[in-house]
């Protein structure tokens, strides 16, 4: 596909919402998010006429527009491209209408999105290593791990440990750049938090390593913070906040010099001194409940988290889930969360077609075999929006109930990820690290999305897919007529 398609795709839908209706634009991992002065003048069924659109809701002051991975950030780049004012391409402008939990949450997502497909690449890498690296696998081809060479080790160490060594780099970058200040100040703020000078945070975690913390001023323990999200993400948006508050006030003539300079002196000491050692125990603290959140009793950990889910895709809250998975990746190695929150695709799919099987609407049909097919692909919302919800109440409990259901028997398996970001279709790519975690996460996938097709096809069709409409009506009777 050319880039002028995706140019047209832009225009289109902007020549729709009209441009002095759009106040700014994002995007997150599958959506384009606009910012209207006047919903109601929009016409959602032109928007999804349009060629890539897999539908449309209207949420939180934002009119939302599904694309697809990949589709969605070709779209934006190329409204990034038109004569649409800076403000409107600006991140920041797009909370301005959102307010309390909501604005915190949205903020979470664009610091946060930008970095997981880094991430599920990084746990892709680390389950292939799991594999080739497994003494299954190397007796079939009658080796061991000390028939490896050393460099071959160490260049797979270079591809599986690279971004979580310098992931608070990472953090540091989005976060400045979601905050108007300038990225590479960011990217350098980070690299300060994990400098080769610093102790690294593992080996001092790690009692028989005989690394020992530095004690700034006899009290203060300094270290690196290689594992450290919260503090990663606070000293990014202070940063980029101080970095704005200095240019605003900087004679032109020392800008260039001197604002980076004082940003960089100040988080230093923020960062390593102040903000690190506070936020590393809140940090370990929220680990440490998820972790035995997760591990509850007869799977309730799991049955609530699954439960929970659903509810935070339909509100946005979902992304909230974002940093508390890289936070349980960065300190465990693992992502048991995203295994719970998972069951979700596989149940809405499984509702979704259900409800398309059965129907006798030959819209929602049409419609329907779509959305199944993009859920199974990663992309829920036109499932969740035009399907399971779009006409009656009773697939969604049976959605939420299965997605329930499966994230408390895999609680129970003590089933979890090594990465995120991969959804559906490819989420048993984060479990190939080890085969007794691929088989169960497999088989408790096909069975939440078997048990929500045949629930919702026996039980919770809604009455007003069974009606046929007219185009439905005419295509029987052509039907008979050819016979």
């Amino acid at each position: 596909m050319s880039e002028n398609k995706y140019e047209r795709i832009g225009n289109e839908i902007v020549a729709v919402i009209g441009e002095d209706n759009i106040e700014s634009f994002v995007h997150c991992a599958t959506r384009l998010r606009l910012s209207v002065k006047d919903r109601e003048v929009i016409d959602d069924e032109a928007i999804e006429r349009i060629d890539e659109v897999k539908g449309v809701f209207y949420n939180a002051g934002q009119y939302q527009v599904i694309l697809g991975a990949g589709t969605v950030n070709k779209v934006y780049a190329a409204l990034k491209g038109s004569q649409l004012d800076d403000e409107m391409q600006s991140p920041v402008g797009s909370t301005k209408k959102e307010k309390g939990i909501r604005k915190a949450v949205r903020t979470l997502a664009d610091i946060f999105i930008p970095i997981i497909p880094i991430i599920a690449a990084t746990g892709l890498f680390l389950g292939l290593k799991g594999v080739v690296f497994s003494d299954a696998f190397l007796g079939l081809l009658g080796m061991s791990n000390g028939d490896i060479p050393d460099s071959f080790q160490t260049l797979i160490s270079v591809l599986t440990d690279t971004a979580f060594a310098f992931l608070p780099a990472l953090i540091c970058w989005s976060a400045f750049r979601n905050f108007g200040g300038m990225p590479i100040i960011g990217f350098v703020v980070g690299l300060m938090l994990v400098s080769p000078a610093l102790p690294n945070a593992y080996a001092v975690a790690d009692i028989n390593s005989g690394v020992e913390p530095i004690m700034a001023f006899g009290f203060i323990p300094v270290v690196g913070y290689q594992g450290s999200v919260l503090t990663a993400m606070v000293v990014g948006i202070i940063g980029a906040k101080l970095e704005k508050k200095l240019r605003a006030i900087m004679p032109n003539a020392l800008d260039l010099i001197f604002t980076p300079f004082l940003v960089l002196l100040s988080m230093m000491i923020m960062g390593l001194l102040v903000l690190g050692p506070l936020l590393h125990f809140v940090e370990m603290g929220l680990v440490n409940v998820i972790t035995q959140l997760i591990k509850a009793p007869l799977g309730v950990g799991g049955l609530f988290i699954g439960f929970l889910y659903p509810l935070a895709v339909m509100t946005g809250m979902h992304h909230l889930f974002i940093a508390i998975e890289t936070t349980l990746l960065a300190n465990t190695g693992f992502n048991p969360l995203i295994t719970l929150c998972a069951m979700y695709g596989f149940a809405n799919a499984g509702t979704c077609l259900g409800i398309t099987v059965k129907a006798k609407k030959s819209t929602v049909k049409v419609t329907g075999y779509s959305a199944a097919v993009t859920q199974i692909l990663g992309v829920s919302e036109p499932a969740l929006f035009g399907v399971v919800m779009r006409y009656s109440m009773k697939p969604l409990y049976v959605m939420i109930a299965c997605s329930a259901v499966g994230g408390a028997i895999l609680s129970l398996l003590n089933i979890k990820a090594n990465s995120y970001g991969l959804a559906v279709v490819l989420s048993p790519l984060m479990y190939i690290y080890e085969w007794n975690q691929l088989a169960v996460y497999v088989i408790v996938s096909v069975l939440i999305f078997v048990a929500a097709f045949v629930v919702t096809y026996l039980f919770a069709v809604p009455k007003e897919v069974m009606v046929q409409d007219k185009e439905g009506i005419l295509n029987n009777e052509s039907r008979q007529i050819a016979q």
